[in-house]
């Protein structure tokens, strides 16, 4: 099967690399049929602390200036065009999945690390991207 449009959800690591590949893989080398995608979770999510004590939105624009130079950084190298980089604010899967809805996209590849005890009960981003999903998803495993 080929696929036309393909999101691909990475978590800006060195393991990234590995997800695009296999990503420009399934879309038989042709980078114009991805989005390469960054979900920034709210940093107020992040951080227990009095929320009155800082400038949160200040906080979350940084974040995502900064994972925006980081996913142009990785798209450059894979030569994904700038709109086709795509950061997102909010939880990831969700996040994902709604994107992946919007460009009507046919695969969503992301990267898992095959864990196992309570992270597998509990769930990782690529489960919880799979549970819902409109279209198809490749994991790709990374890590140890």
């Amino acid at each position: 099967m080929s696929y036309k449009t393909i999101l691909v959800a990475v978590d800006l690591s060195n393991e990234s690399e590995k997800v695009i590949e296999r990503a420009v893989e399934f879309a038989d080398g042709d980078v114009s049929r991805l989005y390469l995608t960054h979900v920034v979770e709210p940093v107020a999510a992040a951080y227990p602390i009095d929320a009155y004590a800082i400038n949160m939105t200040k906080l979350q624009e940084e974040a995502m200036a900064i994972s925006a130079q980081r996913l142009a950084g990785i798209a450059d190298k894979h030569g994904i065009s700038s709109d086709r980089q795509l950061v997102l604010a909010g939880a990831a899967a969700t996040e994902i999945r709604s994107k992946a809805e919007e460009l009507s996209a046919d695969l969503i590849v992301i990267g898992s690390h095959g864990t196992s005890g309570w992270k597998l009960l509990l769930g990782s981003t690529a489960n919880k991207v799979l549970n819902g999903a409109s279209c198809d998803i490749m994991t790709v495993r990374v890590g140890k």
